[in-house]
């Protein structure tokens, strides 16, 4: 590092940046499929409410609404219908976030920060809770899944917790279901999950539910060192407005809302957030069609004996090159990726694999006529 950078942590140096679309302005993409958005805007009478909320009921001038009171209420309405809970779900037991990924960092700052504890996760998965938690300078264990169906490794898991003490591990991270592999959490994992003590916090994103219909929740009256994160960038389709929520026990969530920062979300991001919640027999049908095409584009590409295809419980597919050593796997997925980009296509490069995000049928049939015809040129 050049000495009049001097002043940054040397550690970042090591560090890559998270590389969003990697589309150049000079290249022309017709199907984004890397980052596991909607394939469909949202509808013209949303988009014309929230044009009118804007225009009659929010004031540019003053700072959004803090506590998110509506916002909460709504999300806790929707958590209480699709999880069909007996408790009563309130407003205690939700924090909202710019995003998912600042109240990941927001858990960091609460658990970990200052040397009082690392990480746990379990490659491939989601790459922001070790990039997060290294900014922070917060050590990230990690062990590998099994290749096989992509589950946890518990004999790895539970021999890096016993095992890691300075700093302790203080926070596990899985995903549920799993980025970029789609595999959901089976009973066994889950039951590892149930035993850590409760000096460890288990953090389950939940970001794809929609898709799996598989959740949590309703165990979080019985786990106080459990929190599950969703997102409203997948199924209700509203990326670009960035509004994430935490799901916990009341205590738990004290604490994010003390770490977290004032005015975090903006106030037409919330107002998207709550009409979509409103409008979601609009918006959630297309969950249905996602998952049809997803098995449709699975069944293509099972046929295709050059590549290994896994199912997924998501809104994405995981595949990786057959007959390929590992010094020789990287260097043919980066051609892979590279080409379907220069046809057209964005794809996800990650874990030493390829994610492949479910888009319309027509992005579809594009993206898999533009990859046999690469995979035979390079396998």
């Amino acid at each position: 590092m050049s000495d009049h950078n001097s002043f940054i942590r040397s550690d970042l140096a090591q560090l890559a940046a998270y590389k969003p679309h990697p589309g150049g302005e000079s290249e022309v993409i017709v199907d984004r499929l890397d980052t596991n958005e909607s394939p469909l805007d949202l509808p013209v009478e949303i988009k014309s409410k929230l044009t009118w909320t804007y225009q009659q009921e929010i004031e540019a001038n003053r700072y959004p609404n803090g506590s998110h009171y509506e916002l909460k209420q709504a999300i806790a309405e929707y958590i209480q219908e699709s999880a069909c809970l007996a408790d009563n779900l309130t407003t205690d037991h939700i924090s909202v976030g710019n995003g998912s990924d600042e109240l990941i960092r927001s858990l960091l700052i609460a658990t970990c920060l200052g040397g009082e504890g690392s990480i746990l996760v379990a490659v491939p998965t989601f790459s922001m809770y070790g990039i997060l938690a290294t900014t922070l300078g917060i050590p990230v264990v990690t062990i590998d899944r099994k290749e096989a169906d992509f589950s946890l490794n518990l004999k790895a898991a539970q021999e890096a917790i016993d095992n890691t003490n300075n700093p302790p591990i203080r926070v596990v991270f899985v995903v549920h279901p799993n980025s970029p592999t789609g595999n959901t959490l089976k009973a066994e994992e889950l039951d590892w999950l149930r035993s850590l003590p409760e000096n460890i916090l288990v953090v389950i994103d939940e970001a794809y539910f929609e898709f799996s219909q598989t959740s949590v929740v309703a165990e979080l009256a019985q786990r106080n060192n459990w929190i599950v994160l969703r997102t409203f960038s997948k199924a209700f389709r509203l990326a670009a407005h960035r509004v994430g929520y935490a799901i916990a026990n009341p205590d738990l969530i004290t604490v994010l809302e003390k770490v977290r920062l004032p005015y975090n979300l903006p106030s037409f991001s919330q107002a998207a957030a709550k009409i979509a919640l409103q409008q979601r027999q609009l918006l959630l049908p297309l969950v249905a069609k996602t998952i049809k095409e997803r098995e449709r584009v699975w069944s293509i590409l099972t046929e295709n004996n050059q590549l290994r295809v896994w199912q997924s419980q998501a809104n994405f597919l995981y595949l990786r090159p057959r007959n390929t050593t590992a010094d020789n796997r990287e260097h043919v997925l980066a051609d892979i990726t590279k080409n379907l980009k220069a046809g057209g296509t964005l794809i996800r490069h990650t874990g030493s694999g390829l994610r492949i995000t479910i888009g319309t049928p027509e992005e579809n049939d594009r993206t898999l006529q533009r990859l046999e015809k690469i995979v035979e040129l390079n396998l």
